[in-house]
């Protein structure tokens, strides 16, 4: 999992429109890159929300989000269109951008061990920079932090 003063490992993924995109044309900007595990799932979709209502608050303070998921994009599409999502989702069905990021990790849930995306993100200054890493988000409360953090950071 890349760290705290690491260049964030760029990569190229398509969006819920099917356009690809990369963590490159994204550069004189912070970002938020954030991972998720599934499209449609209670904490999910919180998490999604929460950066949908404090949207205005992102944009105020010129910070990209990008939620990253291993959901096709049919699904992010679905997923934003239903809950009017004003930012970015890339599918990643390989895996290799969650990979990459090192969140695709041993999980445990009823007792049962499984693999699976770990809900963590990554706050980008503008030069590409990771400026914090989030572990075991919170979705109800995800949101603010990274505002409060992104403040910080100017």
């Amino acid at each position: 999992m890349p760290k705290v003063g690491d260049s964030a490992p760029d990569f190229k993924l398509p969006d819920q429109n099917g356009k690809v995109r990369t963590l490159k044309e994204f550069k004189g900007q912070s970002v938020l890159v954030y991972f998720y595990p599934k499209d449609f799932t209670s904490g999910c979709t919180t998490e999604a929300c929460t950066i949908r209502d404090s949207f205005p608050n992102f944009k105020t303070q010129d910070l990209v989000v990008l939620g990253i998921s291993a959901d096709t994009v049919e699904s992010h599409k679905k997923f934003a269109d239903k809950y009017k999502l004003p930012f970015t989702l890339l599918a990643d069905p390989d895996k290799k951008v969650i990979n990459l990021y090192g969140v695709w990790q041993k999980k445990k849930f009823l007792g049962k061990e499984y693999m699976g995306i770990a809900r963590s993100s990554f706050l980008l200054d503008k030069k590409g920079k990771i400026a914090k890493v989030y572990n075991k988000v919170k979705p109800p409360i995800h949101a603010a932090q990274v505002l409060k953090d992104s403040e910080e950071l100017k």
